[in-house]
């Protein structure tokens, strides 16, 4: 017998019924690990940190024995379930790069908070599972120090293709990662194989070179590195390469042929927001912090707040060529933001020299 009086369920009658129980969730994959199922993960992540490749990712470094060991997170853990998420948009990321004054939005912000949105399906499938077998749990959505990529292969979800991310063979690249860890034994599957083969789409696409080797990131030449993460003014010489990119980069999600079978959101909530689609430079850049807030409530945009979103939206006018929109840079050369200002004058100085 389980605590509470439960009865007891054999390791496979229990996962059975959890992965039903998560596909009623609207979740579209599970797989399940063992929390030191990925040894080798955390000693590439010890080189990314030491070669300086994560830039100003402090809290990579500040928290790295347990992201490089999830056993090392909450050693009561035995098992570790994976899910799968997706996000896939109705329409093409790269259509928007030629749309010269607007920005493009990294899909998976185009929609409500997935930290939000799957974090409450979490919990509700790992409250499912308490009530069926007992046991404790703990959940995580991009929230704490663990490796989702490396422990989803490893629950055999897909592989880390050689633009890092996970590639699955049913769902293409473009899902969200959640965790489930748990204190019960479930059984685990095997690893997921590696299937990119020849191809190297997703490196040729990259608009910064950002990728030194297939299955290798340089965070501090990513586009999504530079618009979310990176505070102040960014290496001129890469603004350039951010086109009309103001928040994250799907450059090398897009192009990735594995895509052909990925499958709708099951969550109204992830769909794309119709403002957020290609919205105008001049408007966004006007925005004030009280209106940032609020344009942005309950996206994941909010977080790196009004000053730099403003800077990559200079980025990207300056990159527009738009005589239209000098006079938005103008407007904004003494912001009281260092980075901001910055960002106007170099947007003038480049449609200065479109002209």
């Amino acid at each position: 017998m389980l605590e509470n009086g439960k009865k007891a369920m054999d390791g496979a009658a229990l996962k059975s019924a959890l992965e039903a129980q998560a596909k009623t969730e609207g979740f579209a994959a599970m797989g399940v690990t063992r929390p030191d199922a990925v040894p080798a993960a955390g000693a590439r992540l010890r080189r990314f940190v030491a070669d300086g490749r994560h830039g100003q990712m402090d809290w990579m470094e500040d928290r790295i024995d347990w992201r490089a060991d999830p056993a090392a997170l909450w050693p009561k853990a035995h098992s570790v379930v994976m899910l799968a998420e997706p996000y896939t948009p109705g329409f093409d990321p790269l259509e928007l790069l030629e749309r010269k004054e607007a920005g493009a939005i990294s899909v998976y912000a185009m929609g409500r908070d997935y930290h939000d949105v799957v974090k409450k399906r979490l919990k509700r499938l790992g409250r499912w599972l308490i009530a069926t077998a007992g046991g404790e749990i703990k959940v995580f959505v991009d929230t704490a120090p663990v490796m989702e990529k490396p422990l989803a292969a490893a629950a055999g979800l897909g592989w880390q293709g050689k633009h890092t991310n996970l590639l699955s063979r049913d769902l293409g690249n473009w899902f969200f990662l959640g965790a489930i860890f748990t204190t019960l034994e479930i059984p685990a599957d095997p690893p997921a194989g590696e299937h990119c083969g020849s191809c190297t789409a997703c490196l040729d696409i990259c608009p910064t070179d950002a990728f030194p080797a297939p299955f290798q990131l340089d965070a501090r030449r990513c586009i999504s590195y530079l618009t979310i993460e990176h505070k102040g003014p960014v290496d001129p010489a890469l603004r350039p390469l951010l086109g009309n990119r103001i928040y994250g980069c799907d450059d090398c999600l897009a192009i990735c042929p594995w895509n052909k079978f990925a499958r709708t959101a099951a969550d109204a909530r992830l769909a794309a927001r119709p403002d957020l689609v290609a919205p105008d430079l001049a408007a966004l850049a006007t925005l004030d912090d009280a209106a940032f807030r609020a344009r942005f409530s309950g996206s994941p945009i909010k977080r790196i707040g009004r000053d730099r979103f403003v800077r990559n939206v200079l980025y990207a006018i300056g990159n527009s060529g738009s005589a239209r929109l000098a006079r938005v840079a103008r407007g904004l050369v003494d912001d009281p933001d260092p980075a901001v200002a910055d960002a106007a004058r170099w947007a003038l100085e480049r449609l200065a020299d479109a002209r």
